[in-house]
């Protein structure tokens, strides 16, 4: 049965990206607890740029914790080994760390049904400069768009709560489009 390993919330802050002040909230934090999630997301997040993130249909970002030792490898591979070999969890900028859920096998529309809530994939993340910059090197984002490891954007559809460790039931929705259909039809949008 798949499982919620990790809840992460963060704030937006203002850090120096390419010699520019930015705002951003990707890096998240672990909470312990019982966490409130609302119809825009869980309490304690907030997202900088609402044009690319946020909203109903992207009101909770997923990422599968089976990734978490390629983006170890691929820091290594850049040449910052030592400097921090165990992401925590929230290092990708996600809500939820989940184990059991891998992209290739998600469709658009599947639901994710926790004990007190309820949430739909909507669509997959694209990855951004922000990425690289979380990630320490500048190839962090067409690395995710070549591997396709995105994770995916989830909407509230039962308001409830959520809790680090506990299991959920893996819903099939309408079988339309996958989630690894639309991630290649977004990246080949922005390839053009």
């Amino acid at each position: 049965m798949p499982k919620l390993l990790s809840v992460q919330v963060s704030q937006a802050r203002r850090v120096q990206i390419n010699g520019r002040s930015v705002l951003t909230a990707i890096h998240k934090q672990a909470i312990e607890g019982d966490v409130p999630v609302m119809p825009l997301g869980l309490m304690g997040d907030e997202q900088a740029d609402l044009s690319v993130h946020g909203g109903l249909d992207k009101a909770v970002y997923a990422y599968p914790s089976e990734h978490y030792p390629f983006w170890v490898e691929a820091r290594r591979q850049a040449g910052l080994g030592g400097i921090d070999d165990a992401l925590p969890f929230g290092s990708i900028g996600e809500n939820l760390s989940l184990q059991g859920v891998l992209e290739g096998e998600v469709w658009i529309g599947d639901e994710l049904k926790f004990e007190h809530c309820t949430l739909r994939v909507t669509q997959p993340r694209e990855p951004c400069y922000k990425f690289n910059a979380a990630m320490g090197f500048s190839a962090a984002s067409k690395t995710m768009a070549q591997q396709g490891n995105c994770g995916f954007y989830l909407a509230v559809d039962e308001p409830g709560r959520l809790r680090a460790g506990e299991s959920f039931t893996w819903v099939p929705g309408p079988r339309r489009l996958s989630l690894k259909e639309a991630f290649n039809a977004k990246m080949f949008k922005h390839l053009r």
